[in-house]
């Protein structure tokens, strides 16, 4: 597979929470930081989104935003409005003036990803990822957003299994879309897909994680130089190639403890360390705790 299915793979994005959100009038709510990957698509309407410390964001009808790592947010119908701390609940939410038809139809939620790896997702992508309904290259998104908004206003059997399948859909499109985080210039997994000889050598890492790579070896996969090579993986990606190899094998390592069933000889040969030994030393040294001890502790869940 190549690197993005990879990393979508070992995380099993699921659909864990979706619910109307409504809002008519004069309004603005803030939220704490959640942690989770957070989304949400407009309906109907409009409003605004600010996320701690960043410029307020317009949402029309269409548009769709996925947090990594959900941030303290406030919502919005217009800017300038104080906003009243609320805390997030399951259940459909109305804001603002309780009578009347809503000027902002949305639907929001949250992703569960695998607790081994969560962190990667956010290490990984723009803090902010926001696909406008306007943009000319996002025809497939707003295929798939049609049929999510369709899906909402009917009520048909077996319609919250399709709408939650539909938004697991829309997260993979969206996160392997070509102009997702361009203007942030965030270095990341995406940055690094984007550029095609960094990308070719993500694509070999992925490919044979075994291997043992070299700098050197890695640049001329790229067709650069040994330095220039270095450089640009690291501004691209946000640290250097070895430390992405390292931190993929610590990845896959996590994957394998949390399903349990693995030797630790299997999974060093895997990984490409050659003895167990070597392995959780190498375990040890980056995540703080013996590979046994992690593994416990998942479930324990700690």
């Amino acid at each position: 597979m190549d690197p993005l299915s990879d990393i979508i793979a070992l995380l099993r994005p699921h659909t864990a929470l979706s619910k109307p959100i409504e809002g008519r009038g004069d309004w603005a709510v803030r939220y704490a930081a959640y942690g989770q990957p957070g989304f949400a698509l407009v309906l109907d309407g409009s409003g605004w989104l600010t996320l701690e410390g960043c410029e307020p964001v317009r949402l029309d009808r269409g548009d769709f935003v996925l947090l990594p790592a959900t941030p303290a947010f406030e919502l919005a119908s217009r800017t300038g409005i104080a906003a009243i701390p609320v805390e997030p609940t399951a259940s459909a939410v109305r804001h603002g003036d309780a009578d009347g038809p809503p000027d902002l139809r949305m639907l929001g939620g949250s992703f569960q990803i695998e607790p081994a790896n969560a962190a990667m997702l956010a290490t990984l992508l723009p803090a902010l990822i926001h696909v406008r309904a306007d943009r000319r290259d996002t025809d497939r998104l707003a295929r798939i957003a049609t049929l999510v908004i369709e899906e909402c206003a009917d009520d048909r059997p077996g319609g919250a299994m399709i709408l939650a399948r539909l938004i697991e859909v829309m997260l993979v499109e969206v996160l392997r879309h070509e102009a997702i985080g361009r203007e942030s210039h965030q270095a990341g997994l995406l940055a690094a897909l984007r550029d095609p000889a960094i990308a070719r050598v993500m694509q070999a890492i992925h490919a044979d994680v075994r291997g043992r790579w070299t700098v050197t070896g890695l640049a001329g996969i790229a067709r650069m130089s040994r330095s220039a090579f270095a450089a640009r993986f690291a501004d691209t990606v946000g640290c250097g190639p070895i430390e992405y190899l390292l931190r993929w094998r610590m990845a896959l390592a996590k994957e394998a403890l949390s399903r349990g069933g693995t030797s630790l000889d299997r999974i060093a040969e895997e990984i490409g360390y050659e003895s167990a030994s070597a392995f959780s030393t190498a375990f040890r040294r980056r995540i703080g705790c013996a590979p046994g001890a992690f593994a416990r502790g998942l479930a324990a869940g700690a």
